[in-house]
C-alpha cells in the first residue's frame, strides 16, 4: 500500500492530508473488524432462536410420548382389570356348578345307599321265602296239598318282581353316580385352568402396576425440580393448589367389605392407591405450572443485554431484552394487572399479579396497551418496547417475583424449557 495525499484545496489555500501504508491498514483491519463482529453477532442470535425452537419443539414431542405412553399402560391395565374379573366371574360360576355337582353326588350316593339298604332287607326277606317255600313243598309232598303250593308259588313271584325293580334302580343310581364324578373331574379340571388364566393376568397386572408406578414417579421429579429452581417450596405450591380444588359432594353409601382377606390383592390395591396418588401429585404440580409466568415476553428477535445480579456496584433485579422500539411485549402468565403507568426510572411500567405469589413487570415501555384492574391471558398483548425511564437504548427490563423478592426470570423460562 504506497502513501496516499488527499489534497483539501480552498479558495486562498490548498492542504493535503498524508495516508501512510500503516494508517491505511488500521483503517481497513477497523473495517474489516467491525463487518466480521457484525456477521458474527448475527449468527448467534439467529442460532440462539433455531435452538431454542429446536429444544422446545423436542421437550414437547417427548412430554407428547411419554402421556400417550402413560395412557397406553393405563388402557392396558383397565384391559387386564376387566379381563381378571371376567375370569373371576367364570371362576365363580365353576365353582358354583362343582358345588352343585358334589351336592347330586352326595344326593345319588345317599340314594345308592338306601337302595342298598332296601336290596338287603328285600334279599333277607325273599331268602326266609325261599326258605318257607321250601319247607312248605316238603310240606305239601308229605300231606300232597296242592292249593298251599301254588300260593307259596304266587308269593315267590311277586318277590321275584320286587327284586327286579330294586336291580333296576340300583343300576339306575350306580350310571348316575359315575356320571356325577366324570362331571365333577372336568368342572376341577376347567377350575384348574381358569386359575392358571386368573394367575397369569393377575401378574400381568401387577407387571402394569409396575410400569406405571415407575412412569408416574419419574415423571413427578422434574416438576419438582421446577418449582426448586424458581425458588419456591413444592410441598407449599401444592398445598395452596388443593385448598383451592377440594370440592367433593355426591350421596355416599355403605362401604362393602370382602372376608375372604386376600393379601395379593390387597397389595395390589395399596399399589393403585398409591399410583392415583402420585397421578394426583402431578395434576396438581400441572395446574400449578399453568398458572406460573412461564412463557417468553418477547417472541421477535432480540439480545439479551444484561443479566439478573450486580450491575455497576448496584443490584439489577432483571432481565434486558434489547429490540427495535415497537416490538411487541406480550405477559409471561394468567394475572390482573395491579399497575400501568410512568414510575421513576422504570420509566412506563406495567405489574401484574399472578397466583402463587409470583409478580412480574415490564418497563421501558414505548407503549402501554393494558389498564389496571385488566385480567389477562398468558400470550396477551400487553405493550411496546421503547426506551423510556433510565435507559440507554431500546429494550424490554423483565423482572418476576416471588413472595416480593426478586428472583431471576431466567430459572422460570428454563423451567418452561425443560417442563414443556
Amino acid at each position: 500500500m504506497p502513501e496516499k495525499r488527499l489534497f483539501l484545496r480552498s479558495d486562498s489555500t490548498t492542504r493535503f492530508i498524508r495516508l501512510r501504508p500503516v494508517t491505511q491498514l488500521v483503517a481497513i483491519g477497523g473495517i474489516t473488524l467491525m463487518f466480521s463482529w457484525t456477521m458474527i453477532a448475527s449468527s448467534i442470535l439467529v442460532i440462539d432462536a433455531v435452538s431454542a425452537g429446536s429444544t422446545r419443539d423436542e421437550a414437547m414431542r417427548s412430554q407428547s410420548a411419554f402421556e400417550a405412553r402413560l395412557d397406553q399402560l393405563s388402557a392396558e391395565r383397565d384391559a387386564r382389570a376387566a379381563e381378571a374379573l371376567a375370569a373371576q366371574n367364570r371362576f365363580s360360576v365353576a365353582l358354583d356348578q362343582v358345588s352343585q355337582m358334589q351336592s347330586q353326588l352326595l344326593s345319588t350316593e345317599e340314594r345308592r345307599r338306601e337302595l342298598e339298604t332296601g336290596l338287603g332287607v328285600v334279599q333277607s326277606t325273599l331268602r326266609n321265602a325261599i326258605s318257607e317255600r321250601d319247607n312248605a313243598r316238603v310240606a305239601a309232598r308229605d300231606l300232597g296239598a296242592d292249593p298251599e303250593q301254588l300260593a307259596n308259588a304266587s308269593r315267590n313271584e311277586e318277590f321275584s318282581v320286587a327284586l327286579d325293580i330294586l336291580s333296576g334302580e340300583l343300576k339306575q343310581a350306580a350310571t348316575e353316580r359315575s356320571e356325577a364324578q366324570k362331571d365333577a373331574e372336568e368342572s376341577r379340571l376347567a377350575v384348574e385352568q381358569l386359575q392358571q388364566e386368573r394367575d397369569a393376568i393377575i401378574a400381568r397386572n401387577d407387571e402394569i402396576l409396575s410400569e406405571v408406578e415407575s412412569a408416574v414417579a419419574i415423571s413427578t421429579k422434574p416438576l419438582d425440580d421446577v418449582f426448586r429452581s424458581v425458588g419456591m417450596n413444592p410441598d407449599t405450591v401444592l398445598e395452596k393448589i388443593r385448598s383451592g380444588y377440594a370440592g367433593q359432594g355426591g350421596p355416599l353409601t355403605p362401604l362393602s367389605r370382602s372376608s375372604r382377606g386376600d393379601a395379593a390383592l390387597s397389595e395390589r390395591e395399596v399399589k393403585a392407591r398409591q399410583i392415583m396418588v402420585t397421578l394426583d401429585q402431578v395434576n396438581t404440580y400441572r395446574i400449578a405450572m399453568e398458572k406460573l409466568p412461564l412463557a417468553m415476553p418477547v417472541k421477535s428477535s432480540f439480545r439479551y443485554s444484561s443479566g439478573f445480579g450486580r450491575r455497576w456496584g448496584r443490584a439489577h433485579e432483571g432481565i434486558d431484552m434489547a429490540a427495535p422500539v415497537g416490538t411487541p411485549v406480550h405477559v409471561t402468565g394468567d394475572g390482573v394487572v395491579t399497575f400501568a403507568g410512568r414510575q421513576g426510572a422504570y420509566g412506563n411500567l406495567i405489574k401484574i399479579e399472578h397466583e402463587l405469589g409470583t409478580e412480574t413487570r415490564y418497563a421501558h415501555l414505548s407503549r402501554i396497551r393494558v389498564k389496571v384492574g385488566e385480567r389477562v391471558s398468558q400470550g396477551d398483548l400487553i405493550g411496546d418496547m421503547g426506551n423510556t425511564g433510565r435507559s440507554t437504548g431500546p429494550h424490554l427490563h423483565y423482572e418476576v417475583r416471588v413472595n416480593g423478592r426478586a428472583v431471576d426470570p431466567m430459572s422460570f423460562i428454563k423451567a418452561a424449557e425443560n417442563v414443556f
